[in-house]
């Protein structure tokens, strides 16, 4: 099937439990064969999102398009999407090989047809000389991989995957976040991930979904999103921003952005709060007028030059055209 007609959209898309709702009559539409990840915090939709797509949830209203068709009165196996669970739901008895199968023999394909099948899964994800061993006897990372193998043998035009990275250690994650994402485009399938790691999302992501009290706040390329947040939400959960409150307005500007210089100097003033090393960089939080914190992030170099201590007065300027209105 031509990529171009493998997209997936979610069309005026609405979860209720109650009086609850959920996911509030969301609508976007996903470019194909991309890496996209669903952020936000926890109670934001995401999640639920993620299920209905993949038809652990029914849709209270709206619908679900995928390669032209409305997926969401299917059941989960007639979809052309598959899930990875963030616990992975290995099936302890069962080898690699015959849980990476394991679907294939539910709908009955003989024995030689889906090992074979299964093989070439395990040798896709690199997990080959393991395909004997049962999941306990796997590091995190692998069974990671068996998950990932057993989601991808039904050849889904979608890959959904929920917080996958969330039961690895910080090393471990990076190193997969990298192997997630050459797989994607090995495949050319789109991949939709949910999680709550803005680090994570913009490692990974062609595009990044921001959600927040159950609507999508703001979508875009991840450098885009990142850059130029149009909410205040958006902002500060993204991370990196200040969000100031300026005569002309409400606007974001990166910690990056913003450069300590003398008072009376700068285009506000502040006093310094606390001053945190980094590394490469140090980061001196600011009050301002109305008690307003402020993040300059400075290079350590810099900082060293003409070091500014608690307590002391100090004036904050940037550029203008790294600062950028926010709409809410």
């Amino acid at each position: 099937m031509n990529a171009a007609k493998q997209d997936l959209e979610l069309v005026s898309l609405t979860k209720r439990y109650g009086d609850t709702v959920a996911v509030d009559t969301i609508s976007h539409h996903f470019k194909p064969a991309s890496y996209t990840c669903l952020l936000g915090p926890s109670g934001c939709g995401k999640s639920s999102t993620l299920r209905m797509i993949a038809g652990h949830e029914t849709v209270s209203e709206g619908s679900i398009l995928l390669a032209g068709r409305d997926i969401s009165p299917l059941p989960p196996a007639q979809r052309g999407t598959a899930m990875m669970f963030q616990n992975y739901a290995l099936f302890p008895h069962l080898s690699v090989l015959d849980n990476v199968a394991f679907s294939l023999k539910m709908k009955g394909v003989d024995k030689s047809e889906r090992d074979k099948k299964a093989g070439e899964m395990l040798e896709l994800v690199d997990l080959t000389a393991l395909k004997d061993r049962r999941p306990a006897q796997l590091s995190g990372g692998q069974q990671q991989r068996v998950a990932l193998a057993r989601a991808l043998i039904t050849r889904p035009q979608v890959l959904l995957l929920d917080e996958p990275l969330s039961a690895l250690d910080p090393f471990l994650r990076i190193r997969m976040r990298s192997e997630l994402r050459k797989l994607q485009k090995e495949l050319g399938i789109s991949f939709l991930h949910v999680t709550h790691g803005q680090d994570e999302a913009l490692a990974l992501a062609d595009e990044v979904v921001v959600m927040n009290n159950a609507v999508i706040e703001q979508a875009g390329p991840a450098r885009e999103v990142f850059n130029a947040p149009r909410t205040k939400f958006v902002a500060q959960f993204m991370g990196g921003h200040n969000v100031i409150s300026l005569p002309e307005g409400q606007v974001a500007i990166r910690s990056d952005a913003v450069a300590p210089t003398e008072a009376g100097q700068g285009r506000i003033e502040a006093s310094v709060v606390a001053v945190e090393y980094q590394g490469t960089h140090v980061s001196i939080l600011t009050r301002a007028q109305g008690d307003q914190e402020v993040t300059a992030v400075v290079p350590d170099a810099d900082f060293y030059a003409s070091p500014h201590n608690p307590g002391d007065l100090i004036g904050l300027t940037w550029d203008q055209t790294n600062q950028h209105h926010l709409t809410a």
